[in-house]
Parts: C-alpha cells; structure tokens; sequence
C-alpha cells in the first residue's frame, strides 16, 4: 500500500520527499507509457555545472526550444528598446485636401501591425497612420499605393516547412511589410438546423481578399467536431469542409497568399471607410523605391522589442520567430534578409558564447522545420550563459509561467513548479521539448532541458505528465 500510495503522490506531481527522493531520471522515464521514445535530459546548476543527464550528448529535434536560440541572438543584436519603424511616403504633392501622386509603404520587418499587443486591436497600426495623414488635411489620394518589400528577398517560407501547414496561421508567408500577422480571422457558427451550412463570419471586416467556399455541415449535437480547412497553394480560395455539433463555435486564424497585396488591399479598404478616399492602384515591388527626396506621411512604430520577444517566447509564435529573423539577416547584411542568412548569424551568436555549434542545425528560426538539429546539453548550456548576458532580464521574462501565461498556462498547477518553472515549451509531430529555469526545494536555481523524440501518441498529455514528473523529482532532490 505504501509504495502504491508513493507512485500515486509521484503520477500526480505532489511534492513528497520521501517518495520522490527513491527515484531518479531513468526509472520515471522506465515507468513511462511511451517506451519507444528517445528521451534526453540535461540538468544544471547555475553556474553551468551539470547535475545530472541522459543522453545529453545525443542529437535530438528541438520543435519550438529552437525560438530560445534565435529570440537570444535577435537580443543580442538589437537590444530590447530596439523598434521598428514602418513609414509611409508621399510621392507628390497635396493640393487642398488630395494627395497628388503615389503612397510608398516601406516594410520594415515589423511582425506586430496586428492587435497581438494592442489588447486585440487589429487596426491599431492603420489608426495610427490614419491619425497621422488626417492630421495633414489628407482626404483623397489620387495616385498609387505601393508596397516596397525589397527589405526581404522574395523566399516566403523557411526550408523544410510543410506544405501541410501552409494553410494555417503558424504556417504563414513571411515578408517585411505584413498586416495582421498575414492572417484572416475565421469565426464559424453552427446555429442553424442538422444538415444546414454553419455561419461563417472573418476578418478583416469579411474582406472579399479572400473566397470562402463553405462545405461544411451543421451536425448532431452528439456528434464530435471534426476540422477541415485548406488554402490552395498560391490562391486565396479557401475551402471549409468541416463538420461541426449544433450550436458548436469555432474560430481560427488562416493564412492568406501574397502577404504585402493583402496590407495594401485591407489599408485602402481601411482608408476608404474611414474618410479617405483613394483612386489607384495597389502595387507590390520588390525593386528598392528611391525614398531620398520623398516626404515622410506617416510613420508606425512598434513596441519595444523586448514585447515582441516576449510574445513570441510566451506564445510560441512562428511568424514572429522568422519576421525577426529575416529582419536581423537585412541589418547584418545590408542586402534583402534571407532565412538562411539569418540562421547564419543566429549560429554566429552562439559560438561567440563558446559554444560548438556542429551540432546545432537550423532550417528555420521557430523550430517548425523538419532538419533541425541540437542536444539538451546545448540547449541548457545557452539558458546558463544567458544569465550573464546584458539583455538577460528581457529574455528571462520572454519566458511562459508555469500554471500562469503563454504555453505552460494550464500546466504544473497545484505543485510547487506553479508560478515557479520559467521556460519555454516545445512540439511537433512526435517531439516534445522543455527547457527552462526554477528554484528547487532548498532554494538553489535549476536550469534544464528536456527532450522527447520519436513517440507515438496523438496526445502530448502523457508525455508533458512524465516531463512535470522530472522536475518535481529535481525540485525536491536540489
């Protein structure tokens, strides 16, 4: 009964040292239901000295602990006041209250003209621009509207995204002028009869940049929902086949093609609406405008960029991730940001910290990616040297709360890792990745990473219980 009663406390993270103690790594992984998983698990102190380790030099696919990699590096190179500045410039003159000639829209890279960090203000970015070219007595536009997107080169996914995921907003085209994280906001509402078409409602203010054809079908209220949604490739046709209970909501966020057309298109739509009217054409070049003599109409700034590190980190966020990477490869460069360029550069950032980076493969900045490559032990090794780095206290607080914020916000609660575990969680397909900071039971700082490969499982619960089972032997042990 005692030992049962031990296994029971342990299965369900309650801290108790007797039970605890008994235990080590390996046999909480032994008892695991996934047996066919290649696990790795590094633990250190803070000052870099391992206390303890599991396959700690093998390779293993990071998912999204990659993003504690690149959002590091982009820290590094731009600071946490960095912020980005998207400018709008007149090309002509204003007579009276029309603008006589074009409006070049430079992108800068900027992932956060979106209501991310507005409190779901999606218009955030185009109000502040309209404030702005109201304020010179703007009414019309008689001219083009063009988008200079030659900050980026015109690659707009990472090598080894796939293509499966392209229809969604973690699978999103990158490119350096961007408007509501080149997303269209879905909202589905089965409230009609069984056998009828459910509602459907999206936004930006159901723009017709977008051809919804809506298969999907109103259901038994006892029936499980079933999801189905697909962008075809290079089109901005997407259809909806899903099968949704009666009365069931849903929404989701889906990705649209050509990311600048669609800022222009929703900008003019915006202006229109809101009193400015504009009769010309919406342009997309990749060939650099020659700003030099241009005046300047209107500018965004973003946030400081330790908000958007914080974002990305908390919530995961690919779009973010390679935006900011893109953007950090056009600054070193002074040429169109590449991926692999700023991969490059984040890889650049870690052997400066000295560490060996042989074994650290990056096709992507988020993790996403199929090839990516690293080991716990590098991975810990980063989270221990960034402590002494100056931008530490913005990336520390990048990082989700266990039981509080971002990933981990359903997680941990009701054991001592609540409000206490900082990190950053990781998955794809068969990979589940966790890496972070706590304080154990005697008050000393735990630093650690760990890594599941190869399971086979549907469910990522089993897999995140036998993690939190690790760190609650660690928090009672140190």
């Amino acid at each position: 009964m005692k030992h049962f009663l031990c296994f029971l406390y342990v299965l369900f993270f309650v801290s108790n040292v007797g039970c605890v103690s008994a235990q080590n790594i390996s046999s909480i992984i032994d008892r695991s239901s996934n047996q066919e998983a290649f696990w790795s698990v590094t633990v250190r102190d803070d000052t870099g000295r391992i206390l303890e380790s599991l396959n700690s030099e093998k390779a293993i696919i990071p998912a999204s602990n990659q993003k504690l990699i690149t959002t590091a590096a982009i820290l590094d190179h731009f600071g946490s006041d960095f912020r980005y500045e998207t400018n709008i410039y007149g090309e002509g003159e204003l007579t009276g209250d029309t603008w006589d000639g074009n409006l070049v829209i430079k992108g800068s890279g900027d992932p956060s003209i979106s209501g991310d960090l507005y409190d779901d203000d999606r218009y955030y970015g185009f109000n502040i621009f309209l404030g702005q070219l109201q304020d010179q007595g703007i009414r019309k536009i008689e001219g083009n509207l063009i988008a200079d997107v030659s900050l980026f080169d015109e690659q707009i996914y990472p090598k080894g995204w796939d293509w499966y995921d392209f229809s969604f907003y973690y699978g999103v085209q990158i490119s350096p002028l961007s408007f509501n994280n080149n997303a269209v906001d879905l909202e589905v509402f089965a409230d009609g009869g069984i056998g009828d078409k459910p509602r459907i409602t999206w936004f930006p203010d159901s723009t017709d940049y977008v051809e919804f054809v809506n298969e999907q079908v109103i259901t038994n209220p006892n029936i499980d929902y079933d999801e189905y949604y697909r962008r075809e490739l290079g089109e901005n046709r997407i259809v909806l086949g899903s099968t949704l209970p009666q009365a069931y909501y849903e929404d989701e966020s889906l990705s649209i093609d050509n990311p600048p057309l669609f800022f222009l298109d929703s900008f003019k739509k915006f202006l229109l609406k809101n009193g400015i009217e504009l009769d010309g054409f919406l342009v997309v070049s990749n060939k650099k405008q020659d700003i030099s003599s241009l005046k300047v109409l209107a500018t965004y700034r973003s946030k400081p960029l330790s908000e958007l590190v914080k974002w990305t980190n908390k919530e995961s966020d690919n779009f973010y991730t390679e935006m900011m990477i893109k953007t950090l490869s056009a600054d070193v460069s002074k040429q169109p940001g590449t991926f692999e360029h700023g991969i490059e550069e984040v890889r650049n950032f870690l052997f400066g910290l000295g560490i060996d980076t042989t074994y650290v493969q990056m096709n992507d900045g988020s993790g996403m990616a199929g090839g990516n490559f690293n080991k716990t032990s590098i991975i810990s090794d980063l989270l221990v040297k960034m402590q002494d780095h100056s931008e530490f206290d913005a990336y520390f607080k990048s990082m989700s709360v266990a039981g509080i914020d971002g990933t981990l916000q359903h997680r941990m609660k009701g054991t001592p890792l609540y409000n206490n575990f900082k990190g950053k969680s990781g998955f794809v397909t068969g990979v589940r990745t966790l890496s972070g900071y706590f304080e154990a039971k005697s008050g000393k700082e735990v630093i650690v990473s760990i890594a599941t490969n190869n399971y086979i499982s549907e469910k990522v619960s089993p897999i995140d219980a036998v993690h939190e089972q690790i760190l609650m032997y660690l928090y009672n042990k140190y």
